[in-house]
């Protein structure tokens, strides 16, 4: 689910001098590259295009490109430091948790279930108190927290051995980890940001419009994977062969 253009990436460990200036910046591309793969993009839309605001949209990907991060940095670590190895079984389970979100946020999306549960959670803002809580409130924001979260188990294995074969210092990779993780908080900024803005220009029944459309893309997506991860990939076969990529 992580697709990198690994042909591209130079080989850090053939350079024992390379500066610090060039793995940020590697991290940076390759993290705000890694924020527009296709299931990140479809998951972020389906809460971006329920909101008219501008400054909440580019909330959505900061945060959900922090979500993201955390697992990133902490498994990603784990995998390096302690040099543990993901089984097949359990690497594609984490990705099909993926799915399942995908599929679930496109049902909640198209049934109208999402927005009741934002609207609940969502109290009117109090003018005296500018607190993120009080503007968003706590459900707007722990929402992409968390589909961050789920995200990240899907890419870490794979992030944390590309990582190892380019750098092959453990303290370098696990730094190289979280400028990785920046720059995905940086593209996800960026992609939320110029969904956001359309969507504050136009009425109520574009908005409605992209809902829909964005929640059947979800499912269609989502089922894809789960058939791409539990029958060619073989989670729900006999036979797994898995390999992050």
């Amino acid at each position: 689910m992580l697709h990198f253009a690994a042909q591209l990436v130079p080989d850090l460990s053939l350079h024992p001098g390379v500066s610090f200036a060039a793995i940020v910046g590697l991290g940076l591309i390759l993290g705000m590259r890694h924020s527009t793969d296709p299931d990140h993009v479809v998951a972020v839309s389906t809460i971006v295009t329920r909101e008219r605001s501008i400054p909440l949209g580019t909330l959505i990907g900061a945060l959900w490109g922090l979500g993201h991060t955390v697992t990133i940095v902490v498994v990603g670590a784990a995998i390096i430091l302690f040099k543990l190895v993901i089984p097949p079984r359990l690497g594609l389970s984490m990705e099909l948790a993926v799915a399942g979100m995908l599929i679930l946020l496109g049902i909640l999306n198209l049934t109208g279930v999402l927005n009741r549960i934002t609207h609940h959670f969502t109290p009117e803002p109090e003018p005296s108190r500018r607190t993120l809580r009080n503007t968003f409130g706590l459900f707007n924001l722990l929402r992409p927290l968390a589909i961050g979260l789920v995200h990240g188990l899907a890419g870490s294995a794979a992030v944390a051995l590309l990582v190892l074969s380019m750098i092959p210092s453990s303290t370098w990779a696990v730094a190289y980890l979280a400028v990785f993780g920046l720059g995905t908080v940086l593209g996800m900024m960026l992609m939320t940001t110029a969904m956001a803005i359309p969507l504050a220009l136009t009425g109520k029944g574009t908005t409605r419009t992209l809902t829909v459309v964005s929640g059947l893309a979800s499912i269609c997506f989502g089922l894809f994977l789960v058939y791409q991860i539990g029958f060619v990939d073989g989670l729900f076969t006999a036979h797994v062969h898995w390999t992050p990529s």
